[in-house]
């Protein structure tokens, strides 16, 4: 992997002392425990965590270990032969700059745990300067037409601790309004609609930006602190989000979801064996922003392909055990993500090297970061080496073995990324 200039590590330790920690959970709103699991219940709830009469669902760590055994089951079958049929596009990814990774770091970006706006702006407009070579207007139009309609992916999930940064969003609307996108083109979005509003992104931070979750889910009766499930389940027994997917477009895989089991239901909208895509991103949206932040999961990681793969279909906790990674690199093979997302900016303004893909404080550090890329997997393999190298550092025990990392030799196979590090570009900034 070739790398330009020296990264600035200056502000990148984390600080264990105790006084610290109990001042950044009093910010974040979590509690830290001696425990890697630390999350609040909004976040586990998200992440699949207890569903119905105690059904665990939610270890991807465990899982991504599981599929290390020697004799590894066999594979699932999916629709990805049906899906690669359909004939590439003009932004179809790897994108412009395949292999490419743009890295700009400032120790200044984050002052006392919060973004400062002028730096990040200033980090974003390097980043993409130094992703396509040329200036904010014309690579604007190298990705855009002004009546595009852009949908910004962020990951809410631990809001305040290791969220995306609303900073690095307000970069993003920023660059896009003016070059003349109007604001009502641009949705920020995720999968669920109360954990934007948890993490900051609401009408009145983006006057004329839409705010817009792919469904719904009824915490209280998910945990079962109430039994009363008219605020998602329909008279007809479905959930009430339904309409909010596609039907027509979805990833099969030969695992079903459990059936009869409300709790699973409200979470995941349908059972069955397919898991089916937004409408906001099969209807609506005509290009893609995907603004992930950088975390682990176990001894992977969840950062771009992971906020997509995972954040725009449905019935995903069957998906966990028997694929993994493999949904993250086929989701973005289907040509309504493979030819929309053109852009991937990794928040890692703060990061988190150990218990994730759940929200942990005590894990958490100040990276002071940017990540630019329109090839989402090259970006991923280099997160992959960055978290691998902090987690050594900080005495966590890794574990090397490919299959951590062997999502993203599949996307190459299949043309959607560059992964391959002689073929790769890193330059840091």
């Amino acid at each position: 992997m070739h790398r330009n200039d020296s990264a600035n590590n200056g502000n990148r330790e984390h600080r264990h002392d105790p006084e610290h920690r109990r001042l950044e959970e009093r910010r974040s709103g979590y509690r830290s425990m001696n425990s890697a699991l630390t999350v609040r219940r909004r976040d586990f709830l998200k992440l699949g965590g207890v569903v119905g009469a105690g059904l665990l669902l939610g270890n991807p760590a465990a899982w991504a270990e599981e599929k290390e055994k020697p004799v590894p089951p066999p594979r699932i079958k999916t629709n990805i032969e049906d899906v690669l049929k359909t004939p590439r596009a003009k932004h179809s990814l790897p994108g412009p700059f395949p292999g490419k990774v743009v890295e700009v770091t400032d120790p200044k970006a984050m002052v006392k745990d919060k973004p400062a706006g002028d730096a990040v702006r200033a980090m974003f407009e390097k980043g993409i300067r130094n992703l396509t070579g040329v200036d904010m207007k014309e690579s604007f139009d190298q990705f855009f037409r002004k009546d595009d309609v852009v949908g910004i992916k962020v990951n809410p999930v631990g809001a305040g601790l290791i969220s995306t940064r609303l900073e690095v969003v307000d970069a993003a609307v920023e660059w896009l309004v003016g070059n003349g996108l109007k604001p009502e083109n641009i949705v920020i979005w995720d999968r669920f609609d109360y954990m934007l509003k948890d993490a900051g992104f609401t009408p009145e931070r983006y006057p004329g930006v839409r705010i817009e979750g792919i469904q719904t889910m009824d915490e209280g009766f998910y945990s079962g602190e109430s039994k009363d499930n008219s605020r998602w389940l329909g008279t007809d027994g479905k959930h009430l989000s339904g309409p909010n997917f596609d039907t027509e477009v979805y990833y099969w895989a030969d695992v079903e979801g459990p059936k009869d089991d409300l709790g699973y239901l409200n979470q995941q909208v349908f059972c069955g064996k397919e898991s089916y895509f937004g409408k906001l991103v099969t209807k609506k949206l005509t290009k893609i922003i995907n603004i992930p932040v950088l975390k682990n999961t176990g001894n992977g990681i969840s950062v771009a392909t992971k906020n997509i793969g995972y954040g725009v279909i449905c019935n995903t906790n069957r998906l966990h055990k028997p694929l993994f990674f493999d949904v993250c690199t086929e989701v973005c093979a289907f040509p309504v993500i493979r030819d929309k997302l053109v852009l991937n900016v990794a928040d890692c303004l703060r990061a988190q090297y150990d218990g994730g893909p759940m929200p942990a404080a005590e894990f958490a550090y100040t990276y002071n970061t940017l990540l630019f890329a329109t090839d989402p997997f090259a970006l991923d393999m280099v997160c992959h080496n960055l978290l691998l190298e902090k987690r050594k550092s900080m005495k966590v025990k890794v574990n090397e073995h490919p299959v951590f990392t062997e999502y993203l030799r599949y996307a190459e196979r299949l043309g959607l990324g560059v992964v391959t590090p002689e073929k790769m570009t890193h330059v840091r900034v």
